[in-house]
């Protein structure tokens, strides 16, 4: 483990443009990293490489070794083929099998070793989907920018990090349909979707949300504790 920052691996998200660059751009959301160095850690952009869609498990083992811990971010849709269903609604976007194939690899290895992993938004998507669970892919009524009154389940991980009740900042139009294995919900909006998951025999920490903690951090305390916890855990002695 880092002895200074604790270093948080966050796989990139291909972009086809970026404002400073020429041409298709690798990148990570700036409130993202300002959340993760707030809070005392290191952000690290990662190369979400799985050429195919495809990448072993050893492979990104070896390539996130130096990581404390690991956040999975927010992005575009993931192919509806990975978790069973063949034909994709017209409204799915941004999918990209690189991406999907990098970003379920890491999350299982992740949830396997125990190293820290907090997942937002599609990052939650991944982890529902890497356990064999699946999504809506068009919800009726999205939640794109919006601010969605939640309610935390008593005991939970996030309950004591946040409490029993939040306002949480959201943008996605896919929801949970059906939780993988050795997943719970901890969390629900309104409407009855799932707006956090833990697992049910973490082997470290571990905390999926729907909802996009960056967007408030810097002015909302119970949102940057997400991520203050988060860099905690990456320091915890036995990391």
């Amino acid at each position: 483990m880092s002895t200074t920052r604790p270093l948080v691996a966050i796989p990139g998200r291909f972009s086809a443009s970026a404002s400073a660059l020429r041409y298709g751009a690798v990148v990570t959301a700036r409130a993202l990293s300002q959340a993760i160095l707030a809070a005392g850690g290191e952000p690290l952009a990662v190369h979400p490489a799985a050429p195919g869609g495809r990448v072993t498990t050893q492979e990104v083992a070896d390539r996130l070794a130096f990581a404390d811990a690991v956040l999975l971010p927010g992005g575009g849709d993931i192919e509806p083929r990975r978790y069973g269903e063949v034909t994709a609604s017209d409204h799915v976007y941004d999918v990209d099998e690189e991406q999907d194939g990098f970003d379920l690899v890491v999350a299982r290895w992740a949830l396997d070793t125990g190293i820290p992993l907090l997942a937002v938004c599609r990052g939650l998507h991944i982890v529902v989907v890497a356990q064999g669970g699946r999504l809506e892919q068009d919800m009726a009524e999205p939640h794109r920018n919006v601010v969605n009154d939640v309610s935390v389940a008593s005991g939970s991980l996030l309950d004591s990090i946040v409490g029993a009740r939040l306002s949480v900042s959201c943008y996605h139009h896919q929801r949970v349909a059906e939780l993988g294995a050795g997943l719970h919900a901890t969390a629900w909006a309104t409407d009855g979707g799932v707006e956090a998951i833990e697992a049910d025999a973490p082997t470290g920490w571990f905390l999926g949300i729907q909802w996009h903690p960056e967007d408030s951090f810097d002015h909302d305390p119970s949102q940057q504790a997400i991520f203050s916890r988060l860099v905690a855990a990456a320091r915890a002695p036995e990391r």
